[in-house]
């Protein structure tokens, strides 16, 4: 029974609160010529998705996020390995690494149209960039942290080369690497979106600009907030679920 009242309320509570904003968003909304209520923005979105426009900019962002995410991941990971076990490639790449990761990928949006131009690789190459830096550094940390234990039983094992990065270091290290992964996810969701704001004309992004510019519906624009933001739930979620596989948690079981 206090199993059920604990799942009852994880549904209850998360409603009330989404009860509560909705509330809160009709009465400011009320009295506002501009701002929307929340049924305006339900007919707004109702509106794209019969028109095929929103379909559109949600794969078009997906599509953007999946090649520059995927790229940056394929890349770090192997790098960030090497880098965590070779300790002279570590000094040598670190320095840079450090120097390069916190400036905004969005800064570097100015170069990214001079190089690609408006269009799609600007927006990948951005991608790219806010993904790439979270997962070698995440990847780096979790090689570091491996125990001894686990390499020492390797070499007894005489497993050297591919098959001891294969079956010892990366698995040792996956628990972070995952962590990083998703966090690179999570700030390539929020780039897209800045991105396609300012060198596309296509997207999630896109259409929030082009809905307040072109038209003034703000209706629009909240709508396509709320999908990117629902969109980066669902993202997240997948992580999650990730981070649950056994694979992963084996360090961790009791």
């Amino acid at each position: 029974m206090k199993l059920g009242r604990q799942n009852s309320l994880r549904v209850i509570a998360p409603a009330a609160i989404l009860l509560c904003v909705l509330a809160l968003w009709w009465l400011a909304a009320g009295g506002s010529p501009i701002f929307p209520t929340p049924w305006q923005v339900v007919l707004g979105t109702a509106e794209m998705v019969r028109s095929g426009v929103l379909w559109k900019h949600i794969a078009t962002s997906l599509m953007r996020v999946s090649v520059g995410y995927f790229s940056a991941v394929a890349l770090a990971i192997p790098l960030g390995v090497l880098m965590g076990w070779f300790e002279p490639l570590n000094r040598a790449l670190n320095p840079l690494f450090q120097l390069l990761r916190p400036i905004s990928p969005i800064a570097w949006t100015p170069l990214a149209i001079l190089w690609f131009g408006i269009g799609g690789l600007s927006p990948i190459f951005l991608i790219f960039l806010s993904s790439f830096f979270p997962v070698v550094v995440a990847t780096v940390s979790g090689v570091h942290g491996v125990e001894r234990d686990y390499i020492r039983a390797a070499r007894n094992f005489e497993l050297n080369g591919p098959h001891f990065f294969t079956q010892v270091l990366i698995p040792a290290a996956l628990p972070q690497i995952i962590t990083g992964m998703r966090i690179g996810l999570g700030v390539a969701w929020l780039v897209v979106v800045t991105a396609e704001m300012i060198a596309t004309e296509s997207g999630l992004g896109y259409l929030i600009i082009d809905a307040r510019n072109a038209v003034t519906r703000y209706d629009l624009v909240v709508s396509a907030m709320i999908i990117i933001g629902i969109i980066g739930l669902v993202l997240d979620g997948l992580m999650r679920r990730l981070e649950q596989v056994d694979q992963v948690r084996w360090r961790y079981a009791r």
